[in-house]
């Protein structure tokens, strides 16, 4: 119901309270009534000035109706108990107190304090009612909170699910992917070299022109993939140790295999391991052409891992676009497991990377 028809519905049954009660009222008491009734229109911007003009109808009419609404707005609205409580007391003094004054015995005393007493628990009534109205918006509103801080909270809980996949996907894209077509970069520039006619010189040079762009293009994938977010999810299907020959065999570098590993490491640190000779051998080929590789696997009991030695190279280095992430996203991978990673030049030339997991974390 619209409030303004509930405040003319309020208004209508104080003024028929104040007509029940009243006979043949004076000048003075229709004025007090008018204002009585007529201040209840005002009772929820003003509900402490209502109560107040409530008081004089209280005192001088027999009036129930109208400082019971206003003691309910009163309740309803205020957080203010101690004025509320003072006001309710004064209400309930000013129905229980006859007017005009006049001198009471022993026994009219008594039972004015009776009706005092009576006029009281009828005014606490309003008073309950209100601050209980007033306790279930307010629970409303903390649960309607608690509901919006949940969705936020969901909302957060999937942005970062979000932003864990991105950085996953940017690191097996930047291992994958450039992997790969650095290998073809690097196929299509010796072809360009060797080949002795135009036709496959320009087709050679083509395939490496595409690769450089395509490479040039993935930089910028990984950097915008890798904006946010830290460890990741897993994304299937993962390399694993089974595939580290498939992975020397096509790498196009002469690579020397050494020692051995555990059989029962964990998928995580076989993928880790994995990830590490891939990119030492990426790096291999951009910086390093015509390097040797030597890729040992050692076990020491507490801590297994691998590490990728190459020689100085024998020729000019390609110039291809890299993100300069593969190192960093090697790192990453061995704080995750607690492990080590070292890398860094040889005084030969040559460069060294070391990926160790410790045993607890397989």
């Amino acid at each position: 119901m619209p409030a303004w028809l509930i405040d003319c519905a309020l208004v209508a049954v104080s003024v028929f309270d104040v007509w029940w009660n009243l006979e043949e009222p004076s000048t003075l008491e229709q004025a007090v009534a008018a204002l009585t009734c007529g201040c209840l229109f005002f009772r929820r911007r003003f509900p402490i000035t209502v109560t107040v003009l409530t008081l004089p109808g209280s005192l001088f009419l027999d009036v129930v109706a109208a400082p019971v609404i206003a003691l309910f707005t009163l309740a309803e609205r205020t957080r203010n108990r101690r004025l509320l409580a003072v006001l309710a007391l004064l209400s309930a003094l000013a129905s229980s107190i006859t007017w005009p004054p006049t001198d009471l015995d022993a026994s009219d005393r008594t039972w004015t304090l009776v009706y005092f007493g009576y006029v009281l628990c009828m005014v606490l009534a309003p008073v309950l009612v209100g601050q209980l109205v007033q306790a279930r918006r307010d629970l409303s509103h903390q649960l309607d909170e608690i509901e919006e801080a949940r969705e936020h909270e969901r909302a957060l809980h999937a942005q970062a699910a979000v932003a864990r996949e991105r950085t996953q996907l940017a690191r097996e894209m930047h291992d994958v992917v450039s992997h790969q077509v650095s290998l073809i970069a690097v196929q299509a520039g010796a072809l360009q070299v060797s080949a002795k006619d135009s036709g496959t010189q320009d087709a050679a040079r083509t395939i490496r022109s595409l690769s450089v762009d395509t490479l040039d293009e993935l930089r910028h994938m990984v950097s915008l993939l890798r904006a946010s977010g830290s460890s990741g999810t897993e994304l299937t299907p993962q390399p694993t140790l089974a595939d580290l020959r498939q992975l020397i065999a096509g790498s196009g570098i002469e690579t020397t295999v050494t020692g051995d590993l555990p059989a029962d490491i964990a998928t995580p640190a076989q993928r880790a391991l994995y990830r590490a000779v891939q990119e030492a051998l990426t790096n291999v080929r951009k910086h390093a052409p015509g390097a040797r590789a030597t890729v040992d696997l050692w076990d020491r009991g507490d801590e297994f891992g691998v590490t990728v030695t190459n020689t100085a190279p024998t020729r000019p280095s390609l110039t291809l676009p890299s993100a300069h992430q593969g190192l960093v996203g090697l790192r990453e991978r061995a704080e995750l497991l607690d492990g080590t990673f070292v890398s860094g030049p040889l005084p030969d030339g040559g460069y060294r990377i070391s990926f160790g997991i410790p045993a607890r974390a397989d």
